[in-house]
C-alpha cells in the first residue's frame, strides 16, 4: 500500500506507475482516493473544529451559570448555549462515523493500488517480458534419457501418488525410504546453511489471522491461495514469510535493533487453482509442501543491499548441490502488487533442456509494514516504516526435481552431492529398495 501522499502530490506518478504495470483498470482508483481523501479530512477537520467550539461553549455555560445567580436572564441565554453543544454532539456524532466510513472506504481503495516499483525493473506486461541476467554454472545434457521425475523417485520406491490420491486428492503425496530421507537432507542442510550466514533459525505458526493475510499479500492472491479454516478466523499459510512478517505487526522496533535477519521453516498450504501443464504435475505445483524461508526487517537504505544479498544466498546454496542457476529479473507486470523489485532463481532441468523457478527473491519496500503498521524508532525518537524481504531459500520437491536430474547418472543411480551426504548417513549415492 502506498503513502495517501503520493495521491494527494504527485497522481499522475501513480497512474504512470499503474500503466507501467499494464494495469489500467486500476487508473480510475486513483482518483477514487484522492475523492474519499478530501472527504476524510473535511470530515476530520470539520469534526477538530467543533470539539474546539464545544470546550469554548462549555466554559461559557459555566460562566454563565455563575452569573445567572445575579442576573436571571444569564440562565436563559446558558440554556440557549446548551442547545447549541447538543447540536453540536449530534453533528460530531455524524462526522465520526463518517470518518470511519471514509477511512475504511479509502484503505479498501488504496489496498488495490500497486506499490511503485523500482526504476530498473524492466517494463512488460507478463513473464514473458523477463530478462535474463546472469547464470551460474554450466548447464549440462547428458546423452542418455532422462526420466520424468516422478518415474525416478517410483524407481527407488520414493513415492506414491496414487495412494496420496485416495487419502487427499490430487496435488499430494507419499515420499517415501531415500526420498523422503533427501528431502529432509536438503531442507536440514538449507536451514544449517543459513544459521551460518548469520541468520536466526525459526519455526512460526502455520496458521494466522485474515488481518495478518491482508497486510502481507493482495486480496486476490489471498483468494487464489489461501484455505481458510471454516468458522474461525484463520488461514493456513502458503509461506512461512507471512506468519514471520506478521509477528511484527504494530510493533516499533528499536533502530540500533537492525536488521532483523531471520530463516524460517514451515509446510505451505496451496490452493494452486487452474489446470497445469505436464511439467506441472508430479510435485511441481501441489497443495502442500515444505519450505525454507529467508525474512529480512531493515532500514529503508539497507533493503537494495539485502535484496542482492539474499538472491546470492539462493545461488551460492544451489551452487553447493551442483545444480546450474541462473537468475531472471521479474518485469513490472509480473510483479505481485506489494512488490517493488523481484527476481527468480531458475534451476536447470536436463531433461527438459531449460530453467525452471526454484526460488523467488522479493523486496517490498514499505508495503507490508504500511499495512501492519510495521515501524521503527531511531534514537533521537523519529519513527518510520520498515522495509520487509522475502526469498525462498529451498522448497524441495521443486529442489529434489532439480536435484536428482542433474545428479542421475545412465545406470539410474542417482549421486548425493557432498554437502548432503552428512544428512544421508554418508551415503554417496541413492539405492533402489524393494517395495513397501
Amino acid at each position: 500500500m502506498i503513502d495517501i501522499k503520493l495521491i494527494r502530490e504527485d497522481p499522475e506518478r501513480v497512474r504512470e506507475n499503474i500503466r507501467k504495470k499494464f494495469q489500467d483498470a486500476k487508473l480510475p482508483l486513483v482518483d477514487e482516493a484522492a475523492r474519499l481523501d478530501a472527504l476524510n479530512r473535511k470530515a476530520i477537520n470539520e469534526a477538530s473544529d467543533l470539539r474546539a467550539e464545544r470546550n469554548q461553549l462549555s466554559k461559557k455555560i459555566g460562566m454563565l451559570m455563575g452569573q445567572a445567580k445575579k442576573d436571571p436572564s444569564k440562565a436563559a441565554e446558558a440554556e440557549e448555549v446548551k442547545e447549541r453543544v447538543r447540536a453540536d454532539a449530534e453533528r460530531l456524532a455524524e462526522l465520526e462515523k463518517l470518518e470511519a466510513q471514509y477511512a475504511q472506504e479509502l484503505r479498501a481503495v488504496m489496498m488495490q493500488i500497486p506499490q511503485i516499483i523500482d526504476p530498473s525493473v524492466p517494463i512488460g506486461p507478463d513473464d514473458s517480458a523477463n530478462v535474463e541476467v546472469q547464470r551460474f554454472g554450466e548447464p549440462v545434457v547428458p546423452d542418455f534419457e532422462i526420466p520424468y521425475h516422478t518415474d525416478i523417485m517410483e524407481s527407488y520406491n520414493g513415492i506414491d501418488l496414487d495412494g496420496a490420491r485416495r487419502v487427499a486428492g490430487n496435488g499430494f503425496y507419499f515420499l517415501m525410504g531415500d526420498i523422503a530421507r533427501l528431502h529432509e537432507a536438503v531442507l536440514a542442510y538449507a536451514r544449517d546453511f543459513m544459521i551460518n550466514k548469520g541468520f536466526t533459525y525459526v519455526i512460526p505458526p502455520f496458521m494466522m489471522h485474515g488481518a495478518v493475510a491482508e497486510g502481507v499479500m493482495s486480496q486476490s492472491d489471498m483468494d487464489a491461495m489461501m484455505y481458510k479454516i471454516e468458522g474461525e478466523d484463520l488461514y493456513l499459510i502458503g509461506t512461512s514469510e507471512h506468519s514471520m512478517i506478521g509477528r511484527y505487526i504494530d510493533r516499533i522496533i528499536p533502530e540500533t535493533s537492525l536488521p532483523h535477519t531471520l530463516t524460517s521453516y514451515s509446510p505451505c498450504f496451496r490452493k494452486e487453482k487452474g489446470a497445469h501443464g505436464l511439467e506441472e504435475r508430479g510435485v511441481y505445483r501441489i497443495h502442500q509442501f515444505e519450505k525454507q524461508e529467508m525474512i529480512v526487517v531493515c532500514k529503508p537504505e539497507e533493503s537494495p543491499y539485502w535484496y542482492d544479498k539474499l538472491w546470492q544466498n539462493s545461488v551460492e546454496l544451489f551452487r553447493s548441490m551442483d545444480i546450474p542457476v541462473r537468475q531472471l529479473e521479474c518485469c513490472s507486470g509480473d510483479l505481485a502488487d506489494l512488490k517493488v523489485k523481484s527476481c527468480d532463481i531458475e534451476a536447470w532441468s536436463p531433461r527438459q533442456k531449460k530453467y525452471f523457478e526454484v526460488c523467488s527473491c522479493s523486496n517490498l519496500g514499505d508495503a507490508q509494514a504500511r499495512r501492519l503498521k510495521i515501524r521503527i524508532k531511531d534514537e533521537k525518537g523519529n519513527i518510520y516504516l520498515a522495509h520487509t524481504l522475502n526469498n525462498t531459500c529451498v522448497a524441495p520437491p521443486r529442489m529434489l526435481i532439480a536435484l536428482l536430474e542433474n545428479n542421475l547418472a545412465a545406470d539410474g543411480s542417482v549421486r548425493i552431492p557432498d554437502v548432503l551426504r552428512p544428512y544421508m548417513g554418508g551415503k554417496d549415492k541413492l539405492e533402489k529398495s524393494k517395495k513397501v
